[in-house]
């Protein structure tokens, strides 16, 4: 006769698969009450200019039967979260590990165009140069930007894009109205940049959490609404068109006699300014992060360390968290400024529509994912964000299942919201959780995430 144990035993599977599949059922049933009516139907208009409904159940279906499947696997195989929180904290990289993992990536970095090029040819791989490498790189930059502010000092700013737009505008400004090349405007754009960074930086001294964040919302705000209603010197919603384009040594990529392909005697393509656009976006990428890094290990950086983990402690050091905040604001915006810069100079055109309040977001989500404070975890990020966005331009196939007017970008923001939802719920601190000290007596630890904030600022 068998014992009670053992009866509970081998019922205890059944019971609980049976379990599981009334989980995922009750997710289906939710996800189906939720696609109804608004992902159900789409409303279009007839040539009589009339509403009409078309349905769309297959994108139903799919989005229930994926509920389904990831709440049974959820159910069947539960994640223990804290076994897993373990196991991250104890993962640790060496440094010489490190080291060897960085010579490699630059070296990929350095040698991407050309991979691209062999892989997919001059024609395809202008997509991969521009679309995916320079529009990464410039997301890059700017996290590591704002980084600086968010990550290091603590200091929430959900206007990041207006220091960006200054950038882009004074850059195209001083091109096209005193003819400076674009090696004159780059800095000239970086130092106005940072001037309006101190300008925010006053009038939000004294404010934290979420005050600080309803300020700097506003601030972006505003500039963009300069650049709308100044049609004098902005061009308002026509924006600025004719900005000269990056030389090479004042040697211009064009198909004339004088041109760089003519100069060193190649086949013209527009492939060389894509290329020479790739490069000096990734040195730009780099002198951020070399100077970020740099400036941590000094006392402005440790200042701006301290800031973050407690303002009342740090006065109470003897240190003036004014030129410690403002210093933040202007080095975080100075790097958005050249950003703005070389966007301006690679797109040719600018307008108001580039810098609207969803750029911020993006950003600041890519430095939240990433992990605030977090060098590699922003690049991480960005990459994952951004080249995510590109691929999805690349699924035409997914048109076959869900209809000819299926367009998988219109979903960007549900996948970066969903993404946000995963990490914050299995890496609450950020896909890097993890923190290299800024300084060392004798032998380099890393610092446990319990006892990294995310700051007050």
């Amino acid at each position: 006769m068998a014992t009670l144990a053992e009866e509970r035993s081998a019922a205890s599977p059944a019971i609980a698969w049976g379990a599981a599949v009334k989980k995922a059922a009750f997710a289906a049933l939710v996800t189906f009450g939720l696609c109804f009516p608004i992902i159900a139907f789409r409303t279009d208009t007839d040539i009589s200019n009339r509403l009409v409904l078309e349905p769309r159940w297959n994108l139903v279906a799919a989005l229930v039967g994926a509920a389904f499947a990831v709440r049974f696997l959820l159910a069947v195989a539960p994640v223990r979260r804290e076994k897993l929180k373990k196991r991250a904290r104890r993962f640790t990289i060496s440094d010489r590990t490190s080291n060897v993992l960085g010579i490699l990536g630059l070296g990929l970095l350095a040698a991407y165009p050309f991979l691209a090029i062999e892989f997919t040819g001059a024609a395809g791989s202008v997509k991969w140069i521009d679309n995916f490498g320079i529009q990464i790189l410039i997301y890059i930059m700017l996290g590591w930007g704002l980084n600086i502010v968010v990550g290091l000092a603590g200091l929430l700013d959900l206007g990041y894009v207006a220091f960006y737009a200054v950038g882009a505008y004074s850059a195209a400004l001083l091109a096209t109205t005193f003819g400076l090349s674009f090696w004159m405007v780059l800095p000239l754009a970086g130092i106005l940049a940072a001037f309006w960074g101190i300008l925010l930086g006053f009038p939000v001294l004294r404010l934290r959490g979420d005050y600080l964040a309803i300020v700097t919302l506003a601030f972006g705000e505003i500039i963009r609404m300069i650049l709308i209603n100044w049609i004098d010197v902005t061009g308002g919603y026509a924006g600025i068109s004719g900005i000269p384009r990056p030389t090479f040594f004042g040697i211009p990529f064009n198909a004339s006699d004088t041109g760089f392909a003519a100069v060193f005697g190649l086949e013209f393509t527009p492939l060389h300014r894509t290329i020479f656009l790739y490069y000096i976006i990734l040195l730009l990428a780099l002198l951020t992060n070399v100077v970020t890094i740099r400036l941590r290990r000094l006392p402005v950086g440790r200042a701006w360390e301290a800031l973050r983990e407690d303002e009342i402690a740090c006065r109470a050091l003897g240190i003036n968290t004014v030129s410690t905040k403002l210093t933040a604001f202007a080095t975080g915006a100075m790097f958005g400024g050249f950003a703005g810069a070389f966007f301006s100079a690679r797109q040719g055109f600018i307008s108001p529509e580039s810098f609207v309040f969803m750029e911020s977001a993006v950003i600041v989500a890519i430095v939240v994912l990433g992990g605030m404070g977090s060098q590699f975890g922003v690049a991480l990020a960005a990459v994952v964000m951004i080249g995510g966005t590109e691929i999805l331009r690349e699924l035409d196939w997914l048109k076959t299942v869900f209809g000819p007017d299926f367009d998988p970008t219109q979903y960007r923001m549900l996948l970066f919201g969903l993404a946000m939802v995963i990490v914050m719920i299995w890496k609450p601190r950020g896909l890097i959780s993890t923190r290299e000290p800024s300084v060392f007596l004798k032998r380099r630890k890393t610092v446990s995430v319990e006892h990294v904030k995310e700051g007050h600022g």
